[in-house]
This record gives C-alpha cells, sequence and structure tokens, in this order.
C-alpha cells in the first residue's frame, strides 16, 4: 500500500520561508535608500525614498534572529492578532444564539421561493447570490480599499456556502477574494491609488475611465472563474480540495434543526434595543452630518441620524419575531456603521473590533446570557480562532527577518537597473514584475507605494511611459499576490478563521493567480501603447 505523503503543516511552511529569508541575507549585499518625508495632495505626511540616494551598507545576516522573528512579528502584527481575537470572541457569543443560522436557513427558504421563476431558473440562483456578493466586496475594496475587515465576514460566509453546498473556499472567495479583485481594480482606492498618484505628481484618481474598464475586465473574469469552480463542487462535494476539512471543521459542528427551532423574545432583548436607541439617537444629535469620502470626492449627508431612525422602527418588528432575528439586525446594523466609520471617520482595526466586540456584548445580553456566561463563550471563541491568530504573527516574522537583514532596498534597486534597456511593453512589464515581486515581500500598499513610486515615476519619464502607466502596474502589482503571499496578515488570518491549510489554499488559487497576472499584463498594454485618457 503506497504510503499517504504527509503535507507540512502551515506553521512549518511559514517558519521555512522565514529560514529561506535568512539565508538570503548572508547572500543578498546588504544596501538602503535615504529617505525623507513629503507632503500630499491631501495635506498627509509620507515617507519616501530620495531618488537616486541607492547605497550598500555592511552585510547583516540574519542568524538566530529567524526565532526572535516570532516576538517581534507578532508584535508588528499586535492589531491584526487582537482584531481577529477579538472577532472570534464577538461572533462565538453570537453564534450561541444559532441567530446566524436562523438567518441562513430562512435566507435559503427564500432563495426556494423564487427559484423557479424563469430568469433565476435559468441564471441559477445560487449563481445570481455569487455574484451580487462577490460584486458587493468588490466595490468595497475599489472604493475604500476593504482588506481587514474581510476576515469578520468570513465568519459569516463560510457557514452559508456550505448551506448551499458548496465549500470553505466558495466561502473565502464570497468575501475576501470579491474584496481582493475589486482591490485590484482599486477605482479610488486612497490607500494604493490615492498615494501612488500622489507620489508621483498626479492628479488624484485621473485615469479612472480605463481603471474602471480594468475592474470589469478582473470581475467577469474571476466571478466566472469562482462560479465554475463552485459549481463543480456542488455537483460533487468530494472533488473539493477541503472536503474532509470541511467535515471536521464545519459540518459535523452542532447546527439548528429548524423542526426545533423555538422562537422566543426575553425582556433583556427589549432592555438592549432601548440601551442601543438611546446611545444612537445621542451619537446622532453629536453627528447630525457624516462626510464620506468616495476617493478623491466627498459628501456630506445625514447619515447616522437615517440609520438611527431605521433601527428605532425595525427593532420592535424583528423583536415580535424572535430574538434570533433582533440579533441579525444587530449584526446588519454593525456593518452598516463599519462602513460608514471607515468611509467617514477613517475607522481602522482598533475601531471596527471594538463595533464587533460591542456586537457580541449585546447578542448576548440580548439572548438573556450572564456576564459569566458571556466571558466564557468570549474566551472559547478567542480559544478557537487562536492559531489564526498566532499564524499572522508567525507570518510577521518573514517581514522582520527581510528588513533587518538590510535586503530588501538591494531587491528592488537591483531589478529596477534590468529596465533599461527594454521597449515600452517590455518596461512596463519589467516594472509589473517588480511590484508583484515587491509585494510578496511587504504585502502593505501603501508601504509599498512610498519605497516604489519615487523611483518608478522618474524612471518612466526617461523611457517615455507615462507616469499614469506606471501607476497601473504598481497598482496591479500590488492587487492580485495578497491573495497568495504568505506575509500577507489579511490573507493568513482568513485561512485560519475559515479552517483551510494554507497549502491547500495555495493549490487552488495558484492557476487562478496565473490567469489574473496574465491578464493583468494584457491589461497594462494599451497603457503604453494607446492614447487613453488621464495617461
Amino acid at each position: 500500500m503506497k504510503k499517504k505523503r504527509n503535507i507540512p503543516h502551515t506553521y512549518v511552511i511559514v517558519f521555512f520561508i522565514i529560514v529561506l529569508s535568512a539565508i538570503l541575507t548572508w547572500f543578498v549585499p546588504g544596501g538602503e535608500f535615504d529617505r525623507e518625508i513629503i507632503s500630499l495632495e491631501d495635506g498627509t505626511q509620507k515617507e519616501v525614498i530620495v531618488k537616486d540616494s541607492f547605497h550598500y551598507t555592511e552585510n547583516q545576516p540574519q542568524t538566530w534572529e529567524i526565532f526572535s522573528a516570532f516576538f517581534e512579528g507578532f508584535v508588528d502584527k499586535s492589531n491584526i492578532i487582537v482584531f481577529i481575537l477579538m472577532i472570534g470572541g464577538a461572533f462565538w457569543i453570537m453564534n450561541d444564539s444559532k441567530a446566524i443560522d436562523v438567518g441562513i436557513f430562512t435566507f435559503l427558504k427564500k432563495t426556494k421561493k423564487i427559484e423557479h421563476i424563469k430568469i433565476f431558473k435559468f441564471l441559477g440562483i445560487n449563481n445570481i447570490i455569487i455574484v451580487l456578493i462577490m460584486l458587493m466586496f468588490s466595490i468595497f475594496g475599489a472604493v475604500f480599499g476593504m482588506s481587514e475587515e474581510t476576515i469578520a465576514f468570513v465568519i459569516i460566509f463560510v457557514p452559508l456556502a456550505l448551506s448551499m453546498g458548496y465549500d470553505s473556499i466558495v466561502g473565502v472567495n464570497l468575501c475576501f477574494v470579491g474584496a481582493g479583485l475589486g482591490f485590484a481594480g482599486a477605482l479610488l482606492n486612497p490607500f494604493t491609488i490615492g498615494i501612488a498618484q500622489g507620489l508621483s505628481g498626479i492628479p488624484l484618481f485621473t485615469g479612472i475611465e480605463y481603471r474602471f474598464f480594468t475592474w470589469i475586465v478582473l470581475n467577469v473574469v474571476g466571478i466566472a472563474y469562482v462560479l465554475r469552480y463552485a459549481n463543480k463542487i456542488k455537483k460533487n462535494p468530494r472533488l473539493s480540495p477541503v472536503f474532509e476539512d470541511d467535515n471536521i471543521n464545519w459540518r459535523q459542528k452542532e447546527h439548528l434543526d429548524e423542526e426545533h427551532l423555538k422562537y422566543y423574545t426575553p425582556i433583556s432583548a427589549w432592555i438592549v434595543y432601548g440601551f442601543i436607541s438611546v446611545i444612537l439617537i445621542i451619537a446622532s444629535v453629536i453627528n447630525m452630518q457624516t462626510t464620506l469620502s468616495i476617493g478623491n470626492s466627498s459628501t456630506t449627508i445625514p447619515i447616522i441620524p437615517v440609520l438611527t431612525g431605521l433601527f428605532v422602527i425595525l427593532g420592535p418588528l424583528v423583536l415580535r419575531k424572535s430574538v434570533h432575528f433582533f440579533i441579525l439586525n444587530i449584526l446588519l446594523f454593525t456593518i452598516l456603521f463599519l462602513i460608514i466609520g471607515v468611509m467617514g471617520y477613517g475607522w481602522y482595526v482598533m475601531e471596527i473590533a471594538t463595533l464587533f466586540f460591542v456586537m457580541g456584548l449585546a447578542a448576548g445580553i440580548a439572548n438573556n446570557k450572564s456576564p459569566n456566561n458571556i466571558t466564557k463563550l468570549f474566551l472559547e471563541g478567542a480559544r478557537d480562532i487562536s492559531s489564526a491568530a498566532l499564524i499572522v504573527g508567525l507570518a510577521g516574522g518573514i517581514i522582520i527577518v527581510l528588513q533587518e537583514g538590510k535586503i530588501i532596498d538591494t531587491i528592488l534597486y537591483s531589478v529596477s537597473q534590468s529596465m533599461k534597456s527594454m521597449g515600452k511593453v517590455g518596461s512596463i512589464g519589467i516594472m509589473y514584475i517588480i511590484q508583484t515581486f515587491i509585494n510578496i515581500i511587504i504585502p502593505s500598499g501603501s508601504a509599498k507605494a512610498a519605497l516604489t513610486m519615487p523611483i518608478m515615476a522618474p524612471f518612466s519619464d526617461l523611457i517615455g511611459i507615462s507616469r499614469q502607466a506606471t501607476v497601473m502596474a504598481f497598482q496591479f502589482g500590488d492587487g492580485f499576490t495578497n491573495m497568495i503571499t504568505p506575509t500577507s496578515g489579511v490573507l493568513i488570518g482568513v485561512l485560519g478563521v475559515a479552517k483551510i491549510p494554507y497549502e491547500k489554499w495555495v493549490k487552488w488559487i495558484t492557476p487562478f493567480m496565473i490567469i489574473l497576472i496574465l491578464l493583468g499584463f494584457l491589461l497594462l498594454i494599451p497603457t503604453v501603447l494607446m492614447d487613453l485618457n488621464g495617461f
């Protein structure tokens, strides 16, 4: 009998990459660029490299630092680690109420009622659901750079995908890959396009017409790929590379039995409704108007008072049905306020984690749980998701080793020199390859923009390529590999929450990545050969 090959654990794979990074520091010469602080058009300041300032430095080979990199990686990624733990604890409290289970089977029940309609039957109601959800998250990724936030949504969409007959990979695609396609399309993303164009001296968010075209193309190809895979799994679930993992981690968990469902609404739920309503009314008085920023434009509207009014009206309606629907209502408004917070008040992981933490507490109290029970549930959730949080810190150690080894700047300088003898198409292709490679090492879009654009933008002038095309090369190079690189804390966090082994995810997404990367290159060619608006 052939012995089954033992696949390395995700932790082993990441540790191997840390060791490999340390080995590189022994052979790649140390080097660095000088840095300076500049002011961008939006009034913010950014540290960028000084043109023609690269110089070699003394080598700093890494040895025992591969172990201290764990600690430093945890410190560097502490915000995402705490975010994951708080999200896990909050949703565990909510899951105990079975509200999400109620929401899923209610949703599926309603979809079955309309799937006999000709147009829905022809297109497939499940296909429509996948397309709409992925498009929604793609818009979020393209407009305000949704990334870390998708970790919280994985807990919702993986069970939904499994209930629809798919697997956890489809669940991750619904939110994480959907947002990733939008992030790569980057219509108005201030964290990538905004910073890159600002550093390149280009008017912010110009060239949006062609970027909108590329966003459409990326979504058509990406969503079609996911639909093809989803339908294959629907026909034969055992074809899923995570079939056994899903059985252990998701399908065998206790789920709600519709026949034994008891609708009830404890007094505590009404108390929570009243308390939240009062808080929202006070917030509405303090924030009568909110300025929502979308790219370089903004609009001021009374969005918080409007949402407060909706919550006050919907609360009694759902409470009369069951506490389950009231908790789902809390989840809905949590997501809405998350969007408002990000677009209107510059929220990041601390504020978002706090919002979900409060959501979890409200769900527990509404479900008539005692403080001790809520605490117990929160700790259980944090413990269940702790492996996902720890792997984020471990992956952060890769970047620490490369930074401490002083080889990131050397790599960037060396590959940039290779463009000098290329034509326009070849040069934009090399820029794209450089940005893609750098993104594997530095997955932060804003950090990579500050590192590469001060070099790439002036260089593009010398070879006759528009700076807008250079920004597009950065945009695509920054976007795609976020979905595969082990240095991305968001990806590792998403996979940890979804309980998908990293090596199985890589096996699944590699063909998809090849398609997207090749497509990205084809979409770059018109930027140097055609007369496009803004280029």
